[in-house]
């Protein structure tokens, strides 16, 4: 049975597509022993889950105040940062012998009712700390066989560091200077007899009749 492992290289955004896509280049190599050939692969069905892991870096004060509402306050962050799901993926790699590379394309949404998104969006710089775990079914041909099936071994994954600036360039790219956030049926009626009763001519103008009539009781 081929000895496979991952390694994600290199994460870019998809220019042209119908929804905010991640293309992250991943590096397959069959691990043989010194002299050995290596095994001709016909595909590998590849599935992938993605996790974030917060506790893998540093947050500045205004981040840890965005990340509120996902960990609390950071004096409680040491039980509350925990790996969290992001996405699953799959692809399926072209045949090779030793080694080769994919493309694991990675839907990304801009739903602010995701915890995911909450996270990437509340990052001011450097990287997101991202695992790879990886299963999926190898078809390979073995000597005097003919051709074989086996697993990816459940222990297979690797980490990626993605940058923000590429979460963000991908967003200000499909939604530039925009947002979505996703409401309860009941609240959006709400929100829109509002609207209609106040004859505002956008949601935009909505909301902001709103934050200023709560920002004026504020005050007073």
């Amino acid at each position: 049975m081929p000895d496979l492992s991952f390694q994600v290289e290199a994460a870019e955004p998809e220019r042209v597509a119908a929804a905010p896509l991640l293309r992250f280049r991943l590096g397959v190599t069959e691990r043989t022993p010194p002299g050995a050939e290596p095994t001709p692969i016909h595909a590998v069905v590849l599935s992938c889950q993605i996790r974030i892991e917060p506790g893998r870096r540093r947050y500045q004060p205004g981040e840890q105040e965005r990340l509120l509402d996902l960990f609390g306050t950071p004096e409680r962050w040491g039980q509350t940062v925990r790996p969290f799901l992001w996405t699953q993926a799959g692809v399926v790699v072209r045949p090779f012998a030793g080694s080769t590379t994919a493309e694991l394309p990675v839907p990304c949404s801009y739903d602010f009712s995701l915890a995911a998104t909450r996270y990437f969006d509340a990052l001011e710089g450097g990287e997101m700390p991202l695992c790879f775990l990886f299963s999926g079914t190898i078809f390979y041909e073995a000597e005097g066989r003919g051709l074989q099936v086996a697993q990816v071994p459940w222990d297979r994954e690797a980490y990626f560091r993605l940058p923000a600036a590429t979460w963000r360039a991908l967003m200000d790219m499909y939604y530039p200077n925009g947002a979505w956030l996703r409401l309860r049926k009941d609240v959006f009626d709400r929100l829109s007899d509002y609207r209609r009763r106040r004859g505002l001519a956008s949601w935009e103008r909505t909301l902001e009749d709103l934050l200023g009539a709560a920002g004026d009781r504020a005050v007073s």
